[in-house]
């Protein structure tokens, strides 16, 4: 199945969202030598036609499990990407994680979904009033813990089990969701930038995890394949 468009036009595209701009050379993970296409300026400049092919068959992985009912965890606490990946997963109904990721989500989600559980009775408690039955001191305490809560698993709290994928931004920032998945055998797809370890991911697409311009290229073509 063929998601992206002709290949002249999609590197073009690319080229003007700056995907093919890697770390400076002192920064780079030598396991991403294959995916360098050349030197500018002491930085590392991506060969796009790798990327390309990274990308087609990552977004062809995630289109079929969209495709088949399966759950797609974003995940990025890079704050440039925040509203990016907000917005993706507004658009496809998937769960996401943008603020901070708590260790164990993956390796211990027994915990994670008692947590979750906890944050629902208190959405519940201020929904319904029975919040007024405690006392002040009590309700901004309550509060507090909630609004805590929200901040860490907002973007989860209607998830009934592990996710069956996810999709990671910077999996240099998020590595400990990336070394989870590995442990718990779920599949990673993920840009993987000059200073990535693509060893770790499934389907990892070369490229620029930094520029605003870059992250919103990939994550579009990430939303147009989980609703095709």
């Amino acid at each position: 199945m063929t998601i992206l468009k002709g290949a002249n036009e999609e590197l073009k595209d690319m080229l003007k969202a700056a995907v093919h701009f890697g770390h400076y050379t002192n920064k780079w993970n030598p396991k991403m030598k294959k995916h360098i296409f050349t030197t500018k300026d002491g930085v590392h400049v991506f060969d796009l036609h790798h990327t390309l092919t990274g990308l087609e068959e990552a977004l062809a992985f995630l289109s079929k499990s969209a495709k088949e009912g399966k759950t797609v965890l974003l995940v990025s606490t890079k704050q440039q990407s925040t509203p990016i990946v907000k917005k993706v997963a507004e658009e496809t109904g998937m769960p996401y994680v943008t603020n901070k990721w708590v260790p164990g989500f993956l390796t211990n989600f027994k915990t994670i979904k008692h947590r979750i559980k906890q944050l629902k009775d208190y959405q519940r408690m201020f929904e319904d009033g029975e919040i007024e039955k405690f006392t002040k001191k009590e309700r901004t305490k309550i509060k507090k813990e909630m609004d805590k809560l929200e901040m860490v698993l907002g973007g989860v709290q209607d998830i009934k089990k592990k996710p069956d994928v996810i999709f990671v931004v910077d999996t240099v920032r998020d590595n400990t969701a990336v070394v989870e998945a590995n442990k718990t055998g779920i599949p990673v797809v993920a840009i993987v930038d000059t200073n990535s370890n693509p060893d770790q991911i499934n389907f990892p697409i070369p490229g620029n995890d930094d520029a605003i311009k870059s992250i919103t290229y990939f994550m579009e073509k990430v939303s147009q394949a989980l609703q095709s």
